[in-house]
Parts: C-alpha cells; structure tokens; sequence
C-alpha cells in the first residue's frame, strides 16, 4: 500500500507539473539554474517535486537518487534542494541500523551544508552567516564530542554573522562560550582561552536589548561561575579597560557584579565599587561597600556607607537589617551611645529583634566600671537586657550563646549581699540605675 501510495503521489505530481509544463517554455533563461537544455530543466524541477514527496513519505533511498541528479545537475536550482536534503539524512541518522551507517548519514547532512555553502554563501538572508549557522548547530547535535571543531564551527558563524550584519549574534556567541567554559572546566586548556573569549565578547553585549538580555545574563552568568574569573585575572581585565574608560557606567557595573561574586577584596575592586556607587549610588550598593569595609576593619567606611543606605531604604525590614550593622559596628568601636541609638531605631522597627536587646545590654554593662555600688547595679540592668536577647535569638544560635556567656559574667558581677545590705537594698526590690548609659532603666536588686 505504502508502495502504490508513493506511485500515486508521484502520477498526481507528474500530471499536475505537465499541465503546468505545457505553457512553459523551458528554453527560457530564468530556468537556466535547472539544468543545460530545456529537457533537463524539466525533468529536474519534476525530480525536485519527487524528492520532497520521497522524503515526506520516507522512502528514503528513492529520495537519495533524486537528491544526488540535482545536486550533480543544478546545484544552484532551488534551496528546497537543500531543504529537503537535510531533513533526509536526518531521518537517516535516526534510523541508522549500525554506528558506522549513522556516521556516513551524519558525514552526508554535514556535507549538504557545504554544497549549499558553495551555491548560496551570498543570498541575502539565507546565505553564508545563516549556512554555518545551521551547520554548526547539526554538528553539535551529531558530533557535539569532537570538541575543537565544534567551537571552530560556531566561531566561523559567529565571524560570518558579523560580516554580513554588521552585529554579533548574541545567541550563537553564549552556545559558543558555553562551549569554552566546558572545555576549561574540563582541563582541555587554561583560563587564558575563556579570558581571551570573554574579553572578545562582553562589549558586544553592552547593547543588548529586549529579548537579547536574556543572552547577557546567560553570558555573564557562565563567566562569574567558570572557574576563570578569579580575582586576580578579574583585576587584570577590568584594570586595562577603566584605564581606557573609567567612568564607563556599563562597565563599571559588570566589574563589580563579577568581582563581587568572586570575593573579592582588593583595594582595587573597593575603588572600582566606590567609583560607581558615586556614578549609580543605591542601597544594594551601599550595604555592599558596608559588608565590605566592615570585614576589612574600616569601620568609618562602612559605617559612612551604611548611613548613606539608610537616608534612602523605604523598606522597615531593610533598614532594620542596616540597623542592627550600625549597632554591632559602634559597639565594636565602643561607640557606645551610637550603638545605642541604633539598637533604639531597630525596637521602634521590631520590638522582637533579639539584636536591639543585645546590643543594649553590652552598652549598659560598658557603665559597670567602677567598684561603687552604683556601678555594679548596672549589671542588673544589663543581665535582663541580655535575658531578652537571648529568648529572642533562636534562630541565631551562635549569638544566642554569646548573649548567654555575657549573662553569665554580668550575673558574676552583681554586688553582694553585703554590699546590698549596707546600702539599704533587699533582694527583690525595685531599683532604678541612676549611673552611665544604663541611667533611668528600672530594675530589680539581687545578689552575687
């Protein structure tokens, strides 16, 4: 049945071409491209006709012989030759019954790109940036292991797509790089080679726009996560190209974003980063610099960097994030009643954050500096301070500890029962601390 079908269909194409072929007269010069006389044209644009026909109905050996009459007789006919061509050794490969047979299929569809390359490289959309484009595509699909011929091939159609329009293709550039970025990971070279990659791509980039900024993303991402942007080679490409640009905003931005993700901690990534919060200042970039210079033990920096997030952070939950800095930074710099202030501004924002409570207790117990009673009673004040924190920071089991072992050394330093008792004072009695930061706060009388 699936014979007489194919019969049918190729007597149905017969008579309707005849029909047509009678008011034509192939003599003309517009079907030169089909062959040298007006026989041969005719008989060629019917094996065009046989060839789809073939290859819809999956016979694929008849397909082939017409296939190889027009590539031999009138290769510049029609791209439908190509066309056709392609989707029959793809069916072929699919069905190879040996590895050897599919490698020769594969050869085959490979091959018909080249032949289409040597008659069409100049057509104006569908030439030769479009030819290797499919080409290299079929190739990764097939041959995706034959690793330096795969990046040859998209290199050529990238360079291709280039000549012809004048722009990168952004979509082959990120398969391409993808591809070095494998090979780097897989030891196949050094960093020098997605160095050299990433520096030949990224200004094509800077003009992406609409859809092709999914392409940067993907691009950049690949990049930062390779393996190859260390710091060290990081500052090395960004170094060289501020110096020709330094106040470029693009790419000032893409040194930070790939820096950061690096960790990097050079005085040469904070001025990079400082110089674009003075370009683009924002909060994510404030609280960065912040994060920053309060690891390296620039305390002013960070604090600087912090207020100046603050003065523009809408969001109560972030700003009680930047808070709690403020706080853990002035305490580290016994600025006792800064750190105090802040602790006040996260309270007023959460009265549940456990930090507003551990922050408070370390700047009361810093007034416990004297032997006097007065002194020693700050302790109190200090250790139900500290008390909160502790119920409050579960989630922070680390802080939470710390808190706990302050508690424990406050409770130390209560005054003793003696003390007390000279001074008036019996357990369980209110008392109101009337010395140091810890001024004003009511409290209850124990002893050591």
């Amino acid at each position: 049945m699936k014979s007489l079908r194919i019969i049918l269909v190729a007597a149905f194409a017969v008579i309707g071409f005849s029909a047509m072929a009678q008011d034509v007269n192939f003599d003309d010069p517009r079907y030169a491209q089909w062959g040298a006389n007006a026989e041969q044209r005719k008989a060629n644009m019917l094996n065009s006709q046989f060839l789809k026909e073939a290859v819809d109905n999956r016979n694929y050996e008849l397909a082939s012989g017409y296939l190889n009459i027009l590539i031999k007789e009138c290769p510049s006919a029609s791209m439908n030759i190509y066309t056709n061509g392609a989707k029959l050794y793809k069916n072929m490969i699919n069905r190879a019954a040996t590895p050897e047979l599919r490698e020769a299929y594969i050869d085959s569809l490979l091959w018909i790109y080249d032949v289409r390359l040597e008659n069409y490289a100049s057509h104006a959309k569908y030439g030769k940036a479009y030819i290797l484009d499919r080409k290299a595509r079929e190739f990764y699909q097939y041959r995706g292991s034959q690793r330096d011929e795969l990046r040859a091939m998209f290199d050529a159609a990238i360079v291709a797509g280039e000549e012809q329009y004048g722009k990168t293709d952004l979509e082959l550039a990120v398969i391409y790089f993808s591809n070095v970025v494998e090979d780097f990971t897989n030891g196949l070279f050094d960093s020098d080679v997605v160095l050299a990659a990433y520096e030949r791509f990224s200004p094509k980039f800077d003009a992406a726009e609409g859809d092709e900024v999914e392409y940067k993303e993907q691009f950049e991402s690949l990049f930062g996560n390779s393996g190859a942007a260390s710091c060290e080679n990081l500052e090395i490409i960004f170094s060289k190209k501020l110096a020709a640009a330094p106040e470029d905003e693009a790419l000032l931005s893409r040194a930070v974003t790939l820096m950061a993700r690096a960790n990097c901690s050079s005085d040469f990534f904070f001025d990079v980063t400082e110089k674009y919060y003075a370009i683009k200042p924002s909060s994510e970039t404030a609280l960065f610099l912040a994060q920053g210079f309060q690891q390296r033990g620039e305390y002013d920096k960070a604090l600087k960097y912090l207020e100046e997030s603050l003065s523009v952070e809408a969001d109560p939950a972030e700003k009680e994030k930047l808070y709690v800095r403020v706080g853990m930074i002035n305490l580290t710099e016994k600025n006792f009643s800064a750190a105090m202030d802040a602790a006040r501004e996260i309270k007023n924002l959460n009265p549940e954050n456990g930090y507003a409570y551990f922050i408070l207790g370390q700047c009361y117990a810093a007034s416990a500096n004297c032997g006097e009673l007065k002194c020693q009673a700050v302790n109190w004040a200090a250790y139900d301070t500290m008390s909160q924190a502790v119920s409050l920071l579960a989630d922070e089991p680390e802080i939470q500890k710390a808190a706990q072992q302050m508690m424990n050394r406050y409770r130390a330093n209560f005054p003793t029962q003696e003390e007390c008792f000279f001074a008036e004072l019996a357990a369980g009695q209110r008392y109101v601390i009337s010395h140091g930061l810890a001024n004003g706060v009511s409290t209850t009388v124990r002893f050591r």
